[in-house]
């Protein structure tokens, strides 16, 4: 399978994906555990582009670009060879998030984001976690976290909400693949119901 986690920064999706992998491991399934951006190597330079700076650094188009060339690299590199010798993937953000990020919040692009999606990945996971937070809480943790990573949680808490709605939006869109999950609690109690959304 293809597991996918998403959610807005500091939604605790990062932690939510290295238990699954941990529980699925414990099962005896190969895991391959992975992120995006990144995830290989010329993933993770690209990673550097568009995780830290200014939260103008890049316009919308050309940051949907980068992200597109980190995908397809992450994609050719790792996850279509680990899927082919039977292994498990699960990834903390794929395609989502850019139909999040930069189809809905940074600008309307959904059909140009869908397009590149269809031209150069061409994949989906076979299913996605997205955990469900509120933005006043993960904005907290994301400043918390003191990370250099912090250009998008730098965009403000405005943004943070039509994330939230864009998430919330692709579960109702998809209910088949993606299953919205109660971030609130303790990671226990939000690991309890990610094990519960496997089929």
């Amino acid at each position: 399978m293809f597991i996918s986690f998403e959610g807005i920064d500091g939604s605790g999706k990062s932690t939510q994906a290295k238990r699954l992998a941990r529980a699925l491991a414990q099962r005896g399934i190969e895991i391959v555990l992975t992120r995006e951006p990144g995830g290989s190597p010329g993933a993770e330079e690209i990673r550097r582009l568009l995780v830290e700076g200014g939260s103008e650094r890049w316009s919308p188009e050309t940051e949907l670009l980068l992200f597109t060339a980190a995908r397809r690299d992450h994609l050719e590199r790792l996850i279509r060879p680990a899927l082919a010798r039977g292994a498990w993937v699960v990834t903390d953000r794929f395609a989502d998030s850019t139909r999040v990020y930069q189809g809905a919040a940074r600008g309307e692009q959904r059909a140009l984001v869908e397009e590149l999606h269809r031209l150069m990945i061409g994949l989906d996971p076979d299913l996605t976690f997205v955990i469900d937070i509120a933005p006043e809480v993960s904005l907290q943790r994301g400043q918390a976290r003191g990370s250099p990573e912090d250009r998008f949680e730098g965009m403000g808490l405005d943004f943070q909400h039509r994330l939230r709605d864009g998430f919330r939006a692709l579960a109702r869109a998809e209910p088949q693949r993606i299953r919205l999950i109660d971030g609130s609690g303790s990671e226990d109690e939000v690991a309890a119901r990610v094990l519960a959304g496997l089929p």
